[in-house]
């Protein structure tokens, strides 16, 4: 048994055994009109721009975090390194010092009413986090 050639020209899909030019996103006939896409080039562009801007000031936003985040962990990490012989309360403001021999503490005194090498004042919060606290 020889198999019926079908012509170029008709859309026969051998799969399902059915013709479906109708079906095809695409022109199948050498009559139809031609199909050109729109040029989007400079939509593209002028999105790619606003997107990148948008991409940008995410990125410096979390950058911007990353380092309060980053200058916390080391006033953390200062505060809780120095020496101290209190339990500090949640919300009180504690002084943080140098001693002679270039080792840290903290004190209730204030920096008017002493003569130490003064670093800076925290305050504890809730979660257990040191923040400094902006003095002079």
């Amino acid at each position: 048994m020889k198999k019926e050639k079908k012509p170029d020209y008709v859309v026969f899909d051998e799969e399902t055994q059915s013709y479906n030019g109708k079906m095809l996103p695409y022109s199948s006939s050498l009559s139809a009109p031609k199909i050109t896409p729109p040029d989007v080039t400079s939509w593209k562009n002028s999105h790619i721009v606003s997107a990148n801007n948008q991409f940008k000031a995410k990125y410096e936003s979390i950058q911007k975090e990353y380092e309060r985040m980053m200058q916390s962990y080391e006033y953390n990490d200062l505060v809780y390194g120095a020496k101290f012989n209190f339990e500090p309360i949640v919300g009180k403001t504690y002084h943080l010092y140098r001693a002679v021999d270039k080792s840290t503490f903290l004190s209730l005194i204030a920096p008017t009413e002493c003569n130490f090498d003064y670093l800076g004042s925290f305050t504890l919060g809730p979660d257990k986090i040191w923040e400094k606290l902006r003095t002079r």
